[in-house]
């Protein structure tokens, strides 16, 4: 059976499933005895105090307590996983954009892959994300990770992987999201040869549908398409390596066993999969191109309402039918601050490139907008309805700007002559006053 074979739906449901029957309890959390002699522990999310339609936890049974490791000592692999705040550069507002992340050619696994481009905020306040690509050719062994910072968003690119947690073990492949919760511990298992993706590190409150307000009830990620694991646990007395993200550092400590050991679990606090086809895209019928929060998959909210800590955004194949209108995506300046990275295909705003693989950067007031080579295409197009195919872009914004890392900004894969792409554009010619005559 494949590890994605079985999977419970919705968004953030409470779960409950168990992978020896029996192992469950019932009626309460926390028996005076357990059954099978397993131990129970509660993984929070957020406060205890959090309000119910907020509140994320959820009872873990196990062979063994978690606490019972020994000292964590800092760990120095993963040179280039890097935490906000950034202090390599100062603040930039110079657009940028990278080449694809190169696949390495020495033996790498998921977490010796993982790189920095950039991030925001700060991890000691629990406000703004990091960035992350990676880029492996083999899976983790005798390893595993976890995050004490923040829950972690995958976005393959190349290569499907194989999550393995302590709620469960799931496949995710490129047009397929995963979502991991701060404190969870995973290793990453290639299915292929190689993979390749980015990684959203949110430091701020959780991920959460967005909103729909005038929409309605039903649209953009429905809740029920949303997968989670059900349990499945790794009875294996062999040493593994745990390391931890903990305030921008990493930490590790040598277990005699397996972390994955969690034979059953109830809660709402658990790993997600999402295929990005399955979003219902919301569009215009009539004219003009509209923002680009329709596209909203999933949101961090800040204090701020209506101002994300992050959003993710994608833009995937749509049918674009609006009259009298420019329907690549126009010129703007946003106070939100934009990464963006694309999966397949190209990007309607730019004919060169950006390919899949790489990313793009314009920071808060950063000017952007459409290649000269699409913006021609833009206003001499035939408007007859036509479907956007073989596509998905996706967007982390932010309320924060991001700083780059300095491995980012020096790459030899970031591109010096992004600013050319906006070269060559004409001087708008008013009417003179003998053609007003």
């Amino acid at each position: 059976m494949r590890a994605s074979d079985n999977m419970m739906t919705g968004f953030a449901n409470h779960f409950a499933t168990q992978a020896v029957p029996g192992a469950l309890p019932v009626g309460c959390n926390s028996p005076q005895r357990v059954p099978f002699g397993l131990y129970a522990e509660q993984l929070s999310g957020t406060a205890f105090t959090a309000p119910r339609a907020e509140n994320r936890r959820s009872w873990l049974y196990r062979l063994r307590p978690t606490a019972q490791h020994g000292t964590y000592r800092p760990w120095q692999g993963a040179g280039q996983f890097r935490s906000a705040p950034f202090t390599d550069l100062p603040p930039s507002p110079n657009r940028l954009r990278w080449d694809p992340l190169p696949i390495p050619t020495d033996p790498t696994d998921f977490l010796d892959g993982l790189v920095t481009y950039c991030g925001n905020g700060d991890v000691a306040v629990g406000t703004g994300q990091g960035v992350h690509l990676y880029a492996c050719n083999r899976s983790m062994q005798g390893r595993a990770f976890f995050n004490a910072d923040g829950e972690m968003l995958f976005v393959p690119q190349e290569g499907a992987i194989r999550l393995i947690t302590e709620l469960g073990r799931f496949d995710v492949a490129p047009l397929q999201i995963a979502l991991i919760p701060r404190g969870l511990r995973f290793r990453v298992e290639l299915l292929g040869p190689v993979a390749r993706g980015y990684v959203c590190e949110n430091y701020g409150a959780a991920f959460r549908l967005p909103d729909l307000g005038p929409i309605g009830s039903n649209g953009l990620a429905n809740p029920r398409d949303f997968e989670t694991p059900v349990a499945w646990f790794e009875d294996v007395d062999a040493p593994v390596d745990l390391i931890q993200k903990f305030q921008g550092q990493l930490w590790s400590t040598r277990l005699p066993h397996s972390p994955f050991d969690v034979v059953a679990w109830h809660g709402n606090l658990a790993p997600c999969r999402y295929d990005l086809r399955r979003f219902n895209t919301i569009n215009t019928v009539s004219f003009d191109h509209p923002d680009p929060s329709i596209f909203t998959v999933l949101t961090s909210p800040s204090d701020t309402p209506g101002t994300a800590n992050c959003d993710f955004v994608i833009f995937p194949p749509r049918w674009m039918v609006a009259e009298g209108t420019f329907r690549p995506p126009w010129f703007h300046r946003n106070i939100m601050s934009e990464f963006m990275g694309l999966i397949t295909g190209a990007y309607d705003a730019k004919a060169g490139g950006f390919a899949p693989g790489g990313a793009s950067l314009h920071n808060q007031m950063a000017s952007h907008g459409p290649d000269r080579a699409s913006y021609e295409t833009g206003i001499t197009a035939a408007l007859a309805p036509h479907k956007i195919e073989a596509t998905m872009a996706f967007m982390f914004e932010s309320r924060f700007p991001f700083r780059p890392t300095g491995f980012a900004a020096q790459a030899p894969f970031a591109q010096s002559d992004y600013d050319q792409c906006w070269d060559g554009f004409r001087k708008a010619q008013l009417p003179t006053d003998k053609d007003a005559a």
